[in-house]
């Protein structure tokens, strides 16, 4: 079971969320995978997300077309790195500790830092 996202992305490879949101361009979605929480019927949830992320890069080395891997970057979110995403349309970055197992739903201790230009904060208003 892999955890990720759904995307549809531009001309420009950055995502387009209101062309998601449209439902016109379905059949161009492709998924942004993050985290893999079971391979083969073997829970992977207690495992760290470092080698959560060595099994999914694996897993996902010879990917079908439509899934990408989410880039995984360590250390902090810096202000150069966030300024990048929101240049790039990110909605934000989220930063998770790396030794931590899977637990659902949001952490406290994860640190998201959203882009406040994106579409999707229209939803949050």
């Amino acid at each position: 079971m892999i955890d990720g996202e759904a995307v549809i992305l531009g001309v420009d490879g950055i995502s387009d969320f209101n062309a998601l949101h449209s439902r016109l361009y379905d059949h161009e979605v492709q998924l942004y995978a993050f985290d893999v929480l079971a391979i083969d019927g073997d829970d992977l949830r207690d495992l760290p997300l470092h080698l959560r992320k060595a099994n999914l890069q694996q897993l996902l080395a010879r990917r079908p077309d439509g899934i990408s891997v989410a880039p995984f970057e360590r250390g902090e979110i810096r202000p150069d790195v966030f300024r990048a995403a929101c240049q790039m349309g990110l909605e934000g970055l989220v930063s998770k500790h790396r030794d931590r197992p899977y637990r659902g739903g949001r952490q406290k201790h994860w640190i998201k830092v959203k882009n406040r230009s994106h579409p999707a904060m229209e939803r949050e208003l």
